[in-house]
């Protein structure tokens, strides 16, 4: 692990830009290669359901319920759209509000609560919902549950009045020391404030890539120390830990950008869920549309060469989640064998994870 990823976050950190859109990813219900294929029927038969928040205050729904004939979909206990098994709609003039959520009925079966994925805040680019993804059983990730974001350390009264509002009670920073320090977390009031530090003993990092490929590298290896290094080991397992216990939700983790330690914890998360691998790359790489703004405005301060080489340490890119998936399988043989031995994670805890996060 190089500096050039604490440098990367850090100078990234400092020029977040929030995004008005961003596109919402969604679940395909294919197989993770570590769960042998099986599939079960759920109670809720919607298959795909997202909402995503446009520029203008509009509302785009989108469903797909099998198995039956019509879906209602109310905002504040009032219908604001319907249709058939599978439809689109555009929702726009409902009342401002610090999360504006939506309840999928459908004829026949359990329904969906759902919003936008994206929390806007004023002090940060890439605070979002870890939930609303379906799994391989057919089950959904509950939202409102478990948060992620980039540095926290530029929220405004505002922001945080909002975060206490939507119930965040324990957060977890996964930033070394110096980023502590630098640029230190404001938390909303009443919560419990956590240290995981990921890369915690990791040494102080000085020297810089020289080359976009030195850069990618840089990326990769960090990743893998993610998975197996004594801090990452660790500072996961305390996240793990906190959304397990903390039955008061809302917990949130996050890091400078929140998108390569945070990434990877939240990749974890979906996984031990069993939300399919397609949907979790496509959770990670959402990133790189949400801090488009901030990266850009860094990148565009930069001569070329140097633009070059830091342009791989502020995009997630999919050879950076998989080198983590891979050194789980050189570390740990599977999945199942990293959370139990890598982060303590028993078949009776994930069960009860199971159990808290998921709906249907």
């Amino acid at each position: 692990m190089k500096k050039a990823l604490l440098a990367a976050t850090v100078v990234a950190s400092a020029l977040t830009a929030s995004l008005v859109v961003a596109p919402a990813a969604t679940a395909s219900g294919w197989d993770l290669p570590w769960n042998n294929g099986h599939q079960s029927h759920s109670a809720i038969p919607f298959t795909e359901a997202t909402v995503t928040a446009g520029a203008d205050g509009s509302y785009t729904l989108t469903w797909n319920a099998k198995g039956t004939k019509r879906v209602e979909i109310k905002a504040n206990g009032k219908v604001v759209a319907k249709g058939g098994a599978q439809g689109r709609a555009v929702v726009s003039g409902l009342p401002a509000a610090d999360r504006q959520w939506f309840d999928f009925d459908p004829e026949r079966g359990e329904g969906l609560r759902l919003a936008d994925r994206l929390v806007k805040l004023e002090g940060t680019a890439n605070f979002r919902d870890a939930g609303g993804y379906r799994t391989t059983t057919g089950q959904w990730v509950k939202m409102g549950e478990v948060y992620r974001s980039d540095a926290l350390n530029k929220l405004t009264a505002n922001d945080l009045a909002k975060l206490q509002r939507l119930r965040v009670k324990t957060v977890f920073d996964l930033r070394m020391q110096d980023e502590r320090t630098k640029d230190a977390d404001k938390v909303p009031a009443g919560a419990t404030y956590v240290v995981a530090d990921v890369f915690a003993g990791s040494g102080s990092f000085q020297s810089l890539p020289k080359t976009p490929d030195e850069a990618v590298k840089a990326m990769v290896d960090a990743e893998k120390a993610m998975v197996s290094g004594e801090g990452g080991k660790k500072a996961y397992t305390q996240v793990f830990e906190g959304i397990g216990n903390d039955r008061g939700r809302s917990v949130l983790f996050h890091c400078t950008a929140g998108k390569d330690r945070t990434g990877w914890a939240n990749a974890t998360l979906l996984t031990a869920l069993g939300v399919p691998q397609e949907t979790v790359m496509a959770d990670y790489l959402a990133s790189n549309d949400y801090r488009k703004a901030a990266n850009d405005a860094i990148l565009s301060h930069l001569p070329a060469p140097q633009a070059a080489v830091y342009k791989p340490m502020l995009d997630v890119r999919p050879e950076y989640l998989n080198s983590g998936y891979d050194e789980v399988k050189a570390e740990y043989g599977s999945f199942d064998r990293y959370l139990k031995d890598g982060l303590g994670i028993d078949s009776r805890e994930l069960k009860q994870l199971k159990k808290d996060l998921l709906v249907g």
